[in-house]
């Protein structure tokens, strides 16, 4: 199923970095390979445990531990044939949709209505339509202040480099959010107010004077014309969007991972506790099985999503898919934080179309939007069928 998450979802968060050329496609795995493992390990626990027991009541199966797993194998299966048909379509569909979809089918054909915990449910799905808003939003703002102050001005590389350090400190913050502050936490290590802010300042400062000394080896021609000089702030761009490759990917880690392996670590936690439905920490190996999925999956059939997502939606160069990347890592994080699960896809998306309408409505590919939308309605009922079909054949198969 992680396979699918990564062939789908993580080709999505791939695709604006590939897509915009801002990167090489080595840099890019490298990346995805370190970032993804990262953001699973340091991030992932709180989204998780969402996922494991916070959409249906699960103490309701307390003497019949073996239809929750039933259930559990089903909500896997099902977001594995739903990721690996969208992915065969390129279609970037969401995992949160899939997996909460085939949860809430599962809970409340063997359960009744009344298992689900409609609340949270419905807190999650609000994000689902809030979160591509405001990345949206973000990365709109961020790409008009890209223009403003670089692209419309009369030297515009002078004005990147002169603007690039503010947009690196945004970079560095999101990455502190995402990463530092999350990772410090996973290990024990509780920071007060102030040196949460201080970690936050001091790793955006970081990040900005590691950024600033690379931009500095790009050095333009003295009679450079204006369309020389686009291209060398596309450069500076391309530098940034390193970092902020980073943080997305640490960003889609720490959400999308954990939300993955929730029903396969409910699955363990049950077996490993002979049978009673409790549930414990999660497992590193159930991580890593996870985030191994995901890397394999990108590499092996990631191509056709990024080719949706970061060349058909609207043109990319590098100063766009930083503006959309960044509002959808700060988007991630944030919810993250929270542990309500969003969807990076959904995020991703909505800066990828908030940049284009910066641009111009012209500028956006109507028909590719329009089926993106199409293939997100439907997700929910997919995963939900898909969950029941196979529920009822393992409880054919393998008895009560």
């Amino acid at each position: 199923m992680t396979w699918g998450v990564g062939a789908n979802d993580l080709a999505n968060v791939m695709s604006t970095t590939m897509g915009s050329k801002a990167i090489t496609l080595r840099q890019a795995l490298i990346i995805a390979v370190i970032f993804e493992y990262a953001g699973a390990f340091l991030g992932g626990v709180q989204v998780s445990d969402t996922v494991r027991s916070g959409i249906i009541n699960t103490s309701m199966l307390s003497a019949t531990p073996e239809i929750l797993i039933y259930g559990m194998l089903a909500v896997l299966l099902a977001g594995t044939t739903w990721m690996l048909l969208a992915s065969f379509l390129g279609l970037p569909v969401s995992i949160t949709h899939t997996i909460i979809g085939a949860m809430v089918g599962f809970g409340t054909i063997v359960l009744g209505v009344n298992a689900v915990h409609w609340h949270q449910v419905g807190i999650i799905a609000v994000s689902w339509i809030t979160s591509p808003m405001i990345a949206g939003i973000f990365a709109y703002l961020l790409f008009l202040s890209v223009q403003r102050l670089i692209f419309m001005r009369p030297h515009p590389f002078g004005y990147a480099k002169r603007y690039a350090p503010v947009y690196l400190f945004l970079i560095g913050v999101a990455i502190s959010t995402a990463s530092i502050l999350r990772g410090l936490a996973a290990l024990g290590i509780a920071l007060t107010g102030f040196e949460k802010i201080a970690t936050t300042l001091g790793t955006g400062l970081v990040i900005m004077l590691i950024g600033v000394a690379l931009i500095r080896r790009l050095n333009i021609p003295e009679d450079a014309g204006r369309h020389t000089h686009f291209s060398y702030v596309e450069k500076v761009f391309a530098i940034l969007m390193l970092f902020t490759a980073c943080a997305m990917v640490f960003a889609h880690g720490s959400n999308d991972v954990a939300i993955a392996v929730g029903p396969m670590a409910a699955v363990v936690s049950i077996v490993q506790s002979g049978g009673q439905v409790m549930f414990g920490d999660l497992p590193y190996w159930v991580i890593f099985l996870g985030c191994t999925g995901v890397v394999l999956g990108l590499l092996m059939y990631g191509r056709n999503v990024i080719k949706t997502v970061g060349t058909k939606i609207t043109s990319l160069t590098p100063s766009r898919a930083f503006a959309a990347t960044l509002s959808a890592a700060f988007t991630v994080v944030v919810a993250t934080g929270t542990g309500i699960p969003v969807s990076a896809t959904q995020t991703l998306v909505g800066g990828v179309l908030g940049v284009g309408l910066a641009r111009g409505i012209g500028a956006l590919n109507l028909t590719v939007i329009r089926n993106i939308f199409m293939s997100w309605a439907i997700t929910i009922p997919a995963g939900a069928t898909f969950a029941v079909v196979y529920f009822e054949i393992f409880k054919a198969l393998l008895g009560q």
